[in-house]
């Protein structure tokens, strides 16, 4: 009987299938939330701006070293479950 996968199980197979949508969807939602709070700031316009674009660049930083690391832990996993062949005789 085939086991059935978890919630989250599902959602880390579809990050690391879709790692650039999942970076582009962080940015936009961090842009628009960094803006929504900025908005509700006593600042001049442009400087709302710079600091929601701010926010969005570092959320973008984060989730791509995440995407990294996600990357990295996937290729270690499958190497260790690659058969180790060893020809020295």
């Amino acid at each position: 009987m085939a086991e059935s996968k978890s919630k989250i199980e599902s959602v880390r197979e579809w990050v690391v299938e879709h790692k650039l949508r999942t970076v582009g969807c962080l940015w936009l939602s961090g842009l628009a939330g960094s803006t929504a709070y900025n908005w509700s700031q006593p600042m001049k316009f442009s400087v709302k701006i710079i600091h929601a674009r701010m926010y969005a660049q570092a959320l973008t930083l984060a989730a791509l070293a995440g995407a990294a690391a996600v990357e990295f832990y996937d290729r270690k996993a499958k190497d260790a479950k690659l058969p180790v062949h060893n020809h020295s005789n």
